[in-house]
């Protein structure tokens, strides 16, 4: 991947990545690197921190996340948006060891030499949402469609039908058309 990229002070928030030269849509710009560790081993050591709503933690799968404060590089200092110009893809290890996976960042759109590069985090947390976590998680983006918080709406749970009691009864003989007897 040739380097198209720099870190310079944003005004979405930090610093921030930008185009040095212009990137075509689809284009893998960089490897979002850092070093791949489980989830239990991160939570353990971030969890006397108190919560910035800022971190270079990337969830990489369900067994392993990639922390970006050892060995980062400057995919870290991507900031979030509403509405991206990139997107994170996750490359999964064609011989299924899950700590060999890997996160790239690619071009939604064509973008133009000196744009702040971002994309959508997709932060969903496992607590409710409250005033203070939104807060906690506030978008600076400034696009037209920003949602005010880099927090994702969480997958609502499907209601459960309500059934109605039936009483068993004999199944009736199975129909088969001339076409399924065909078949067999």
């Amino acid at each position: 991947m040739p380097k198209k990229i720099e870190r310079r002070q944003s005004s979405i928030h930090g610093n921030g990545v930008f185009a040095t030269e212009a990137i075509a849509k689809g284009e893998r710009v960089v490897r979002y690197k850092g070093e791949v560790r489980a989830h239990a081993d991160v939570d353990a050591d971030y969890a006397c921190h108190d919560e910035t709503g800022h971190t270079f933690l990337f969830s990489l799968n369900d067994e392993f996340v990639i922390d970006a404060n050892i060995d980062g590089n400057v995919a870290r200092w991507i900031n979030h948006s509403c509405a991206p110009n990139c997107e994170a893809v996750q490359e999964e290890n064609a011989k299924g060891k899950k700590h060999k996976d890997k996160v790239f960042i690619h071009a939604l759109r064509d973008i133009a030499a000196g744009e702040e590069l971002s994309y959508n985090y997709g932060i969903v947390l496992d607590e409710p949402y409250t005033p203070a976590l939104k807060k906690l998680w506030e978008c600076r983006c400034g696009s037209a469609k920003c949602t005010g918080t880099m927090l994702q709406p969480k997958d609502e749970p499907k209601p459960k039908k309500s059934r109605k009691k039936v009483e068993p009864s004999k199944p009736a003989p199975a129909k088969r058309s001339k076409k399924a007897a065909a078949a067999k």
